[in-house]
């Protein structure tokens, strides 16, 4: 039986240093926590003022479809909220 080849293995070199650097900018979009609890007070309020001024309030004209406002509003915070690192 033919003996097999012996393979030799590389030395292992490892890989450089990597210069680490730490960021304390806040990744600059400051603007998405403000804008996400804005958008889920908004809707908040929507729903509140709708029902304590017994749906004349914020828009009559729309009817019970000003829950619906009011949930988008917070949909969107939620959706905004997905920007935030």
């Amino acid at each position: 039986m033919p003996k097999s080849r012996i393979r030799k293995k590389d030395d292992f070199t490892p890989p450089p240093a990597k210069k680490t650097e730490i960021d304390l900018g806040g990744g600059g979009r400051r603007w998405v926590a403000p804008l996400m609890l804005a958008l889920f007070g908004i809707g908040l309020a929507w729903i509140v003022v709708f029902y304590v001024t017994d749906a004349s309030l914020p828009l009559e004209a729309i009817g019970n479809w000003n829950i619906v406002v009011g949930f988008g509003f917070i949909a969107g915070g939620f959706v905004v909220s997905t920007q935030w690192k």
